[in-house]
C-alpha cells in the first residue's frame, strides 16, 4: 500500500524522517516538498493544490493520504474531489477553515523572523507570507460530505487550539474517529514520531 505524507507550514519532508523509518517496510511512502509545487509568480493555496492533484496522478491505485496541518487541508480537500483515488485518510492537527485571528498572528511572527530562518523551510519569507494570505478565505466545511473512505482525525494532546476543528471533522466525516495523540503539541511528527508511526500502522493496517 503506497501512503503520501505531507508536511506542513513552517516544515520540509525530512519532518516525517523518524516517523517513516518507525514505519518501516509496512508501507511504501513517499514524503513530496510540497513547496516545490508552487511557481514562483504564483504563490497560492489553489496553485499548491493543483500541485497536489499533479503530483497523485502518478498513482494508478488509491492510496493512503496523510496530511499535518496545511498539508492536512490540502489532504481534507483532495479527498473530498478525488474519492476514489483515497484508500484512507488521516488529518493530523487540521482545520477544515482557518482561524482567520490565529493565521494573523502567525504572519506576525513570520514577518519579524529574519530571511535566514526560512531557508530550511524550502520557501522564502515573501512567498510564505503570500500563501498564508491566500489560505485565509479557505472553508471546506460544505466538501466533508463527499469524503467516503476511513478517516482518522488525530491532534495531539497538547494542541488544544486545533481539538475543536479535530472533533467537528470527526462529527461530520463518515466513517472516521478521532485519536488524541499523547505527549504532543501541533507537530506529532516532531513531538512524538514513534507513537505517531505505531498509530498509522494500525489505522492503515491494523497492527503495531
Amino acid at each position: 500500500m503506497k501512503c503520501i505524507l505531507l508536511h506542513g507550514l513552517g516544515q520540509n519532508p525530512s519532518d516525517w524522517n523518524e516517523t517513516v523509518n518507525h514505519i518501516g517496510n509496512n508501507l511504501e511512502i513517499f514524503c513530496p516538498d510540497i513547496f516545490q509545487w508552487l511557481p514562483k509568480t504564483d504563490v497560492s493555496y489553489s496553485r499548491l493544490y493543483q500541485g497536489l492533484e499533479e503530483y497523485c496522478q502518478q498513482f494508478d491505485e488509491p492510496f493512503v493520504l496523510v496530511g499535518l496541518s496545511l498539508g492536512g487541508m490540502l489532504a481534507l480537500q483532495y479527498a473530498a474531489e478525488h474519492s476514489p483515488k483515497v484508500y484512507s485518510l488521516v488529518l493530523i492537527g487540521a482545520q477544515f477553515s482557518i482561524p482567520k485571528n490565529i493565521l494573523k498572528f502567525q504572519n506576525m511572527i513570520f514577518r519579524i523572523l529574519p530571511n535566514r530562518a526560512f531557508v530550511k523551510m524550502g520557501i522564502g519569507k515573501k512567498e510564505l507570507l503570500a500563501l498564508c494570505n491566500s489560505i485565509m478565505e479557505l472553508d471546506f466545511y460544505g466538501d466533508l460530505k463527499h469524503i467516503h473512505c476511513n478517516t482518522l482525525l488525530l491532534c495531539g494532546k497538547m494542541d488544544k487550539v486545533n481539538q475543536p476543528a479535530s472533533i467537528k471533522l470527526n462529527e461530520q466525516i463518515k466513517n472516521s474517529q478521532l485519536i488524541l495523540a499523547p505527549n504532543a503539541g501541533h507537530e506529532v511528527n516532531k513531538d512524538n514520531p514513534i507513537e505517531l508511526a505505531n498509530i498509522i500502522k494500525r489505522f492503515c493496517l491494523g497492527k503495531e
